[in-house]
């Protein structure tokens, strides 16, 4: 048996819900397919107390609120679940969960044929919504010889779950700058690896971080400055929100290290960059607070002045004294969680689809070489917001206009 659709839908997180939902605006037949369960990577690949790093006001799709929660709280996992959850059900997303695609390829005569664990589809156009969380990255560095414990920020949950001992936490973006803060609140003896970092303020005279990047035209940037393509950010809503300074964590007891470098006979071996890196984000942190005066004074806007935001603490030992290299059992340290990020696997995708570096070939989420297939929900997919909740929805509004727009060019030339 083969099951035919207009539109195919790959991935049942934020990307594919507001594909559908638009998909359907616009009047075009489709069906989602989701591997495991709706927003399944916010389930089962992220820590317990996560929440999200932006408020219950922006962190949203536009017609439905977070309505149990204030504004400015920073929702749990659990309820960003249930909210994509409900919101499915209100559209009445024809989703079906439980069901992978194992090939996609082309059909004979044009359009596509997806291979699932529940049968084949067909399709004349797909839309991969499988979002930017693919295949977690961990450096081939440390041999799993060494007898730690190695784990991927996507598989930790808890303290509780780690061996007794220091544990080593490499990344310091928003992931691995918050586990390794629960961990010393937890009593844990923790060695942090800082690259290099933007570090905005959690919030600035009365707004949240979010709100300005929305004034300020960031949100809207339809392309990174040069240099930055990798750049990491440090930006936390856990404890009811608060700006990063890793200095602070040092105060907790964290020690700093830098950019971790190599691994040989038991030690671990850091870039000479800790104090470049930390400098490097306050400046980061200070052109934001620059450019936010610049809006109030220009917009004559009555918020308050906030000149403590500009005082820092001062630096910790173990960063003007930078540690270089780590004997990891001297150190009593069981465990390495590599806050590293993710690549993407299209391993599945049967397609001439993907650049010399496995990425999609894209513009603005068409594919530039398979005429018929679109992508959504990756970074900077149009714009800075994209990889966003908000953002994938404005860009599956446009995606879904374009398709019905070609739809009705392909009508009118039959």
């Amino acid at each position: 048996m083969v099951e035919k659709v207009d539109t195919l839908v790959i991935g049942g997180g934020q990307a594919g819900i507001a594909m559908s939902e638009h998909l359907s605006r616009v009047g075009i037949p489709h069906l989602v397919l989701e591997r495991h369960r709706i927003a399944e990577r916010w389930r089962t690949e992220r820590w317990d107390n996560l929440v999200a790093n932006g408020p219950a006001w922006h962190d949203r799709f536009p017609g439905q609120t977070f309505d149990d929660l204030p504004p400015d709280a920073f929702p749990s996992k659990d309820r960003i679940v249930r909210y994509f959850e409900d919101y499915a059900a209100r559209i009445a997303a024809p989703l079906r969960c439980g069901v992978e695609v194992t090939a996609l390829r082309p059909r004979d005569g044009g359009g596509f044929v997806a291979d699932t664990s529940a049968g084949r589809f067909e399709a004349a156009r797909v839309v991969c919504a499988t979002g930017p969380f693919q295949k977690p990255l961990i450096p081939a560095m440390v041999p799993e010889t060494a007898g730690l414990m190695q784990i991927h920020s996507a598989g930790y949950r808890n303290p509780a779950q780690l061996p007794d001992g220091a544990v080593m936490v490499v990344g310091a973006g928003s992931s691995g700058a918050q586990i390794a803060d629960e961990l010393a609140r937890a009593g844990r003896r923790v060695f942090l690896s800082v690259g290099p970092h933007d570090r905005p303020p959690r919030a600035y005279r009365g707004k949240d971080f979010v709100w300005w990047l929305g004034a300020l035209g960031k949100w809207d940037a339809r392309a990174r400055t040069p240099g930055t393509e990798h750049v990491t950010i440090a930006v936390s809503g856990a404890r009811g929100g608060h700006t990063v300074d890793f200095r602070d964590l040092a105060a907790l007891g964290i020690t700093l290290v830098g950019r971790t470098e190599g691994h040989e006979a038991g030690r671990l071996r850091f870039a000479a960059d800790l104090q470049a890196n930390i400098r490097a984000g306050d400046a980061n942190y200070l052109s934001v607070l620059d450019e936010a005066d610049a809006y109030v004074a220009a917009q004559g806007l009555d918020f308050p002045a906030e000149p403590q935001a500009r005082v820092f603490p001062p630096d910790p030992a173990c960063v003007t004294d930078p540690v270089l290299s780590l004997d990891l059992a001297a150190e009593g340290i069981t465990t390495i969680i590599w806050a590293t990020g993710y690549g993407f696997d299209y391993g599945w995708m049967k397609l001439d689809a993907l650049d010399a570096q496995g990425r999609p070939d894209h513009r603005e989420g068409v594919s530039s070489r398979v005429p018929g297939l679109y992508f959504l929900g990756l970074p900077w997919l149009t714009r800075r917001s994209s990889a966003f909740i908000w953002g994938a929805w404005r860009d599956a509004a446009d995606l879904a206009d374009r398709m019905a727009g070609d739809s009705g060019a392909v009508r009118a030339a039959e």
